[in-house]
């Protein structure tokens, strides 16, 4: 009774083994013509984890005399549940000689052990033939010429002289271009020489030219107001130059120290008369105002201010003019060769879906 038991129990975990790995074939059609295809589908259900081996197949190499295999497609692993995946793999047959063929079973190893599919069968036949009329046979027939249509290459035609004209006023237009001279407008980054900064040194020129104690006391006081007139236009920015001394002094009162103005009044009256009155002064009075004006400089003068100049070139209304139209010309010249561009991509596309 013990081996009996032992037996089944045997035989039944046997049996569960092998039912745990299923083994189909599938063909998508029993029947074909001579020279026509079909799949066969090799199915192999296992547990996860273990190694399967498929046939393998050389193109052309023959599954059973008569037909071949053309070619076969990778393996496809589809999961079913936590324990188990299906395996599918494509072969594609034919065959030339009408027959009923018998495919044999197929074998797969998994983890080792052999497993067999069910057989199939292929019938492959072939057209029928009127064996009785041979006079309604035909030969292959030649290639057809077909006849030469405008409407076909009308579109084409008109479209390719179109891009030729565009590439020609293209050309024509870089010529012209290149003949006009362009007009080159550089701007300058120029260092700038601060107002305080040039007035003191035109003052240290008139003591290197000890102009205080010449006797041209006109001369000194010309050169001396001209230098504090040029400082006070750039410093204040207002028109020193062209302004008389009382007018530069009401100017000046609006922001100014008085005690300052005061001195530069009488340094601009002295001036006046010596220029105007031939008025006499004495060295220590041309010192004195000399060291006034030194003073004025440095009281008022702004270090802050920048250092550097942007020079623009300043171009007449024809350079003006010349330059807007060779920019116009340079974008219509772009514009025309990329429109042409992709007129000729479309004209050979057009021309590659007729021929």
């Amino acid at each position: 009774m013990r081996k009996s038991l032992i037996i089944i129990l045997l035989a039944a975990i046997a049996f569960s083994v092998n039912a745990q790995v299923q083994v189909e074939t599938k063909i998508d059609s029993i029947e074909i013509l001579i020279g026509e295809q079909t799949n066969l589908t090799l199915s192999v259900a296992m547990k996860k984890g273990q190694s399967l081996q498929m046939p393998e197949f050389t193109p052309s190499q023959y599954i059973t005399p008569g037909v071949e295999v053309l070619s076969s497609n990778p393996a496809d692993t589809a999961v079913l549940d936590d324990h188990t995946v299906r395996v599918n793999k494509v072969y594609t047959l034919t065959s030339f000689d009408e027959n009923l063929y018998y495919l044999p079973e197929m074998t797969v190893k998994v983890d080792g052990k052999e497993y067999k599919s069910k057989s199939l069968a292929l019938k492959v036949i072939t057209m029928p033939v009127d064996t009785l009329h041979p006079e309604n046979f035909f030969p292959p027939k030649d290639v057809q010429d077909n006849p030469f249509l405008w409407s076909e290459w009308s579109g084409i035609f008109w479209l390719s002289v179109l891009v030729v004209l565009l590439f020609c006023v293209a050309f024509y237009l870089h010529l012209r271009l290149k003949q006009n001279k362009p007009i080159i407008a550089h701007v300058r980054i120029v260092k700038k020489v601060l107002p305080h900064q040039k007035a003191m040194s035109e003052i240290e020129k008139i003591k290197e030219e000890r102009m205080v104690s010449s006797e041209d006391q006109k001369a000194y006081y010309t050169r001396l107001t001209d230098t504090l007139r040029k400082y006070i236009e750039e410093r204040f920015g207002f028109n020193a130059m062209e302004m008389t001394s009382s007018e530069i002094i009401e100017r000046l009162q609006q922001a100014e120290d008085r005690r300052m103005i005061d001195e530069l009044r009488e340094l601009f009256t002295t001036a006046d008369l010596v220029k105007f009155a031939k008025y006499s002064t004495l060295i220590n009075e041309n010192d004195a105002n000399l060291v006034n004006a030194i003073e004025f400089i440095n009281t008022t003068k702004m270090e802050n201010m920048p250092t550097t100049e942007r020079v623009e070139p300043q171009l007449t209304e024809t350079e003006m003019r010349s330059m807007r139209s060779r920019t116009a010309l340079k974008w219509t010249i772009r514009a025309l060769i990329i429109l042409a561009s992709v007129l000729f991509v479309s004209v050979l596309y057009h021309v590659y879906l007729v021929l």
